[in-house]
């Protein structure tokens, strides 16, 4: 199964960035709303959204957010890394139709512990949407176990 890991800890440095893109859509919008239980209706109601200080429907800022996580689960660190805590600051809407940007940078690395912290920004348009950090616990080499053969 190591074929399937992303990066280890001694494959990690400060610096190393990865970077997720989606537009978001309509049925992006609705699927979210059902998966998570969040109808509110400033995210499914253009009538409703238009009566906000947004002027129309926005899109959930966690699914937005969740792009980090698949830099983190499919990037960097990749496979085999798992959240350990996320910082968010929401700083604008975003709406259908936004190709949201998730960039995700090592700002450290605590070795004894196995903690990767991240520095996070999703943007439109180069305008941050969402500002944060993330700690991620990633996998030494050595902990992995040798295959047995069958």
């Amino acid at each position: 199964m190591q074929e399937l890991h992303g990066y280890y800890l001694e494959d990690l440095a400060v610096g190393m960035t990865a970077v997720h893109a989606k537009t978001i859509t309509d049925a992006d919008v609705v699927m979210f709303a059902g998966v998570s239980g969040d109808t509110n209706p400033v995210h499914l109601n253009e009538q409703f959204g238009a009566t906000t200080m947004f002027k129309g429907r926005i899109a959930h800022g966690m699914l937005s957010a969740s792009l980090l996580s698949t830099v983190f689960g499919t990037k960097l660190p990749g496979p085999g890394a798992i959240y350990v805590a996320q910082n968010l600051r929401f700083k604008a809407p975003v709406r259908v139709g936004d190709t949201v940007v998730a960039r995700c940078t090592i700002r450290e690395i605590v070795a004894d512990k196995r903690r990767v912290v991240f520095d996070c920004v999703c943007t439109v348009d180069g305008k941050p949407v969402i500002e944060g950090d993330a700690t991620l616990m990633v996998s030494r080499k050595a902990e992995q176990k040798p295959a047995v053969a069958a």
